[in-house]
């Protein structure tokens, strides 16, 4: 990825998950080649990482570095951290909240205790600023996106697609299936970081009332 930065590529999102856990401690340790590692960005199929470009010889190094990492690995994803968890008050009122319910077969108020029962892991962000993809959750909620998306979906609505749990940062439209909504905010410029959701670290849904 020119001369300051190299992209792994690996099959899957679990393949993401298991190296970006292995990579991000070489990369706060510092030594060797990692020192000059700036930033460790995951998404669905790849890992990027970026150098701070003092060495041109750094991308070949890197890339040498993270093929001994990945032929270490076993594929094991590594269990959730609770070194970073962040609370999310939802009120659950979502106007997909119904369909949710018939398409799990689960009641409303299953579904909330599904969604709020277990840590969710920020894989990866994207589509929006703040936006963080959210994976581990209950396997009985994974379902389908809307077949209609919506042409303007409310900041901070929360909802499901497939495998994924998120927030949205702002209005935007979406297809996401709408579980309800929170007041946390995502992206604040003035914050540093902005994002709130980064990944590794793990989001628990509590209940604010507004369930039905």
């Amino acid at each position: 990825m020119g001369g300051h930065a190299v992209l792994v590529e690996v099959a899957d999102l679990a393949a993401v998950l298991v190296l970006e856990a292995a990579l991000r401690p070489r990369v706060l340790t510092g030594e060797g080649v990692w020192a000059r590692v700036t930033d460790v960005v995951p998404a669905a199929r790849t890992v990027l990482l970026t150098t701070d470009g003092s060495d041109p010889a750094d991308p070949a190094a890197l890339g040498e570095a993270v093929r001994g990492v990945a032929a270490s690995l076993d594929g094991s994803a590594p269990p959730p951290s609770e070194g970073e968890v962040v609370t999310v008050p939802v009120r659950y009122d979502g106007e997909d909240l119904d369909e949710v319910a018939d398409r799990t077969g689960l009641s409303v108020a299953e579904v909330v205790a599904a969604h709020t029962g277990t840590g969710w892991r920020v894989a990866f962000g994207g589509f929006a600023p703040g936006f963080a993809y959210l994976v581990g959750g209950d396997p009985r909620l994974r379902v389908p996106r809307r077949s209609s998306p919506r042409a303007s979906v409310p900041a901070g609505s929360v909802g499901l697609a497939g495998e994924f749990s998120g927030v949205y940062p702002r209005s935007s439209p979406g297809g996401w299936q709408l579980l309800g909504r929170t007041d946390v905010v995502l992206w604040d410029e003035r914050r540093d970081p902005p994002a709130l959701l980064r990944p590794g670290s793990v989001v628990r849904f509590v209940d604010a009332g507004g369930s039905g």
